[in-house]
This record gives C-alpha cells, structure tokens and sequence, in this order.
C-alpha cells in the first residue's frame, strides 16, 4: 500500500456503487442565536434564537456522505412515530437516500439539540430511549431483503440499541458475499466477528486493547485483535496522526493532511461512508484508505454533521 493516492473513480462509477446503511440515526438540531446579555436567574447566557437548522445524524450521516460521493444509498434503521421521524425522512428524501424506516411508537427518535451561540456550543441536549425487540426483529428481515440489491454493508453503531442482532446480519452479509465495514462502539467486539474491517478511534480501541506503549505494541495489539476476530482489516482513525490500516501485509500509516480544525463531529461518519462507496466500485479497500483519510481531512474543515462532495475530492 501506498499514501500516493489512486484515481478517483468517476462521478459515473461511483453512482453504480450500491451502500446499504443499517445502524442508529438521529436528528442532529441546531438552534443558532445572540447571546448579549447572562440571566438574571442563573449565571448563564441567554441565547436569542434567530436560526434553527436540522441535519441528518448518526447512521444517517453516513448515508449523507455516501450518497454526496455519488453513491445509491439505502437506509436501514428503527425510529419512533414523532415529529423527529418525520423531519428525519423529509431531509432523506431530499437527498435521495432511499429510507427503510421502522416506527415503534414506544420510542423516541433521537435528537441531539446544540444551542450555539458567538460561533460556539453552549449547550447540547439529548431525548432518546430504546428500541424493543419486536421492531428490530421487523429489521432484521427487512435487511435479509436488502442484501441482493446492495454492493457493500455500513452498519454504524452508536450504542443506542438499534443493532442488537449485528452478529447475525455480518453473517447474513458475508454469506451473500458482500464486504461489511463497521464502525463500532461499547466493549463487546466480539458480536463484530468476521466483518471485513472495523473502523474504530483511538479511545475506542483503547477500550478494548487497552493502551499500547509504543508503534510496535501498537501493532501487535490491533493485529491480534483483527485475528482474533476474523476481521481481514483493522483501521485506525487517530485524528491529527492520521489512519493506520492492520491487515494481512502489515501496519500501513497514512499521515494527516494538514489543515484547520473547525470541528470533528462526523469525521468517522465521512471515513467510513469514503471506504464504503469505494469499495462498492471495486476498489480495494487498501487504495481506498487514502481517499478516506483526504475526505477526513476536509470535512473537519466544516460546522458540524457534514459531508464531502465527490468533486470536493477530486480538487
């Protein structure tokens, strides 16, 4: 492998690649106001709000950035029946990101609400529950029909339930012959077994290997983890030190490209989202790193959830 990056395929290419998303989405609002003077009830700022925004979030952000890249993306997620839910599948369909939603109206959609105010967050508030059984189980079948239609499987995984029958849908995925990438969170990666790679942070691979002395120590911990869980590629994101990529020929770094960090919210979203696309073109996922690392590169460049578009890459 290479830092020198291969061609990006054409808009053309990229637009027969086929990602299937699954995971946990939410709705990331935004309140933007002036804050000019600090309460009188408390010692805080009163924010008076001029603008809201709302993005797309979570899982659903990796289907903005696949489908930003020019790919065919689908959705696969659980939702509550709330105005959230409703607002998550009007900015989809604006996108053209095909979206199978199952409701549960015993949950909440999830909404992450940051108040920003003089260019910064002041306060972000969360409304979310979980998920029961009946609907993921709904999921589960509803993913077993996706898989024919797809060239490669996303499952992004924060946690908040929404996947609690991963084992068996890697399986499913792999059996069909797909590559499935995954960007994982918790301490249980076993129930990631026999993905094609995993995409984890340094914190959250920390957790797991616990932390590692030096690059070398660094190197037998990942590798043994990646056999240990049947994974053919392991991906280090270490934000300002850039990606490693464990596989079969070794530990491979790609140094960060420098740049001002505005915010990295999202950036593995945009990561894993730049592997899936390229690969679902037939790249290999070693020459694909390096367009991921670039994307990253960019997107921290911008305010909040947010995604690179395939002529953004290509400049």
């Amino acid at each position: 492998m290479t830092n020198a990056r291969v061609p990006l395929p054409p808009a053309e290419a990229m637009h027969r690649s086929r990602v299937l998303v699954v995971g946990d989405v939410m709705l990331d609002r935004y309140w933007f106001g002036a804050v000019d003077r600090i309460s009188p009830e408390a010692p805080v700022p009163v924010v008076r709000v001029t603008r809201e925004e709302d993005r797309l979030g979570g899982a659903a952000n990796v289907a903005v950035n696949s489908q930003a890249l020019e790919a065919q993306v689908t959705l696969l997620t659980v939702v509550g029946d709330d105005e959230p839910a409703t607002r998550l599948e009007e900015l989809l369909a604006s996108r053209q990101i095909r979206a199978v939603l199952r409701r549960d109206p015993a949950l909440k959609t999830i909404v992450k609400l940051r108040v920003i105010g003089r260019s910064q967050q002041l306060l972000r508030v969360d409304f979310e529950n979980t998920p029961d059984h009946e609907v993921l189980n709904q999921m589960f079948a509803s993913f077993e029909e996706q898989l024919s239609q797809h060239d490669v499987v996303v499952f992004s995984d924060y946690g908040k339930g929404g996947l609690a029958h991963i084992p068996q849908m890697i399986q499913r995925a792999r059996a069909a012959g797909l590559p499935v990438l995954v960007d994982p969170k918790g301490s249980d990666y076993a129930r990631y077994a026999g993905a094609s790679a995993l995409t984890p942070n340094r914190s959250e691979l920390a957790l797991i290997t616990g932390p590692w002395r030096d690059e070398a120590h660094l190197t037998e911990l990942a590798q043994n983890l990646r056999r240990e869980l049947r994974l053919q590629a392991l991906l280090l994101t270490r934000s300002e030190e850039g990606m490693t990529l464990f596989d079969d020929a070794g530990a491979h770094h790609v140094p960060a490209e420098a740049r001002e960090v505005f915010d990295v919210t999202g950036a593995g979203d945009t990561v894993i989202a730049t592997l899936a696309s390229l690969l679902g073109t037939g790249m290999p996922l070693a020459q694909a790193v390096p367009w991921a690392n670039h994307a990253a590169s960019l997107v921290v460049g911008k305010f909040g959830t947010a995604s690179i578009s395939h002529a953004e890459l290509l400049e």
